[in-house]
């Protein structure tokens, strides 16, 4: 549809080139044959009418259009038609090729149009013209000649600006989709923190109220109760954590846990029977809200790690080492049990390590000198921010 209305517009221009052009010809053609130049008549016309039609199809063939456009204009100087013929055609042309070619077509279309002027000048009866006359020819066919070139340039400059605006969309949507895939792999870490943790906790809590079921209903009440509390807890937590991921209202999130938090931590360690000791050097600063999140969740996967694996009857100790441009923090156990991990670290302290090296942090991780196992992470602080 689009090459029919291109068709239809230029033949539409050719019928218009084509009117004005036997206008001109007829009515300031000379009136009688006089210094070897004839009057208007119908070979004029026709050959006027001829050179009109290569302007149909000057979008579609513009180079050979311009050279059969020319043909019957160098005729019509040649046979002494005289001044009056307007080569509007061949303008048109020479416009179309400059428009529509590149720059060295272009330029040899505008040689082979002045080359024929010149050579119709010198032959034919417009030799006898002036000058300023031959200058006038000259200035018109550059003028035309670099409109052209003109809307050439800015058709590209808009195709480039266009292609430009479509890489620079790709480019946003594929940071788009790392974004997410971003946010997708921080949203993972924090729902195996806390399911890990929570999980964990729970287990331990159910065993101990099932051995004292019998024997002592009371302290099996309150484990039933601390798991309650602790699924409560870890489903707030995680409903927190997933709502991002709805599609119809982002949720807001509350304030993510930190080093402030690790007493109410320890505290429900101790309460799922693992004790646990924190201790706290140095004089807290302000601590990056990252690298606070990561200080936690790293004790977190420390304590679950040692309630998990360290045994019955172990115990754990948190210490966070506030010096000057560094926080210090690690969790140790004496790892009595015989389920104490090997040095090999999980999958949680391997998403640990990740968030660690995030903020710049070196994380070592492996069995004590005297048993045991410790977590620890030294997180560098840039003038205590």
């Amino acid at each position: 549809m689009r090459t029919d209305r291109t068709l239809l517009s230029d033949t539409l221009l050719a019928v218009a080139v084509a009117a004005a052009s036997v206008g001109l010809f007829v009515l300031y053609g000379p009136e009688q044959p006089a210094e070897g130049l004839r009057a208007p008549d119908a070979s004029g016309v026709a050959l006027v009418l001829l050179a009109c039609v290569p302007v149909a199809a000057r979008r579609r063939w513009p180079v050979a259009g311009l050279c059969a456009a020319l043909v019957p204009e160098t005729l019509l100087s040649a046979l002494g038609y005289g001044t009056g013929v307007a080569g509007l055609a061949g303008l048109v042309m020479l416009y179309s090729v400059a428009s529509y070619r590149g720059l060295a077509v272009a330029l040899g279309a505008l040689l082979l149009a002045g080359t024929l002027y010149v050579t119709g000048a010198l032959a034919g009866p417009g030799a006898g013209m002036g000058v300023s006359d031959h200058l006038m020819v000259v200035v018109v066919l550059l003028a035309v000649w670099g409109a052209g070139r003109s809307l050439r340039l800015r058709r590209a400059y808009l195709e480039e600006l266009k292609d430009r605006a479509a890489r620079l969309e790709r480019a946003h949507a594929a940071d788009t989709r790392a974004a997410r895939a971003e946010e997708r792999s921080r949203i993972a870490r924090e729902l195996h923190d806390v399911v890990a943790h929570h999980v964990s906790v729970m287990t331990v809590q159910a065993s101990a109220a099932g051995k004292v079921l019998a024997s002592d209903p009371e302290l099996a009440r309150e484990a039933l109760a601390a798991i309650e509390h602790t699924g409560r807890m870890a489903m707030a937590e995680m409903r927190n954590i997933v709502g991002v991921l709805r599609a119809d209202a982002r949720a807001e999130l509350g304030p993510q846990p930190g080093t402030g938090d690790l007493p109410s931590l320890a505290a429900q360690m101790r309460e799922a029977g693992l004790v646990t000791r924190l201790s706290v050097e140095g004089c807290a600063g302000p601590v990056p809200a990252g690298v606070d999140l990561a200080a936690y969740r790293l004790v977190q996967e420390g304590l679950t790690n040692t309630l998990r694996h360290a045994g019955s009857g172990a115990e754990a100790v948190v210490t966070v080492r506030h010096r000057p441009g560094e926080l210090d923090v690690s969790v140790a156990d004496d790892g009595r049990g015989a389920g104490q991990p090997s040095g090999e670290p999980g999958h949680g302290l391997v998403g640990i390590r990740e968030r660690v090296a995030l903020y710049g942090g070196v994380l070592s991780a492996g069995p004590r000198p005297g048993g045991g196992f410790e977590v620890r992470a030294r997180f560098p602080l840039k003038d205590g921010r």
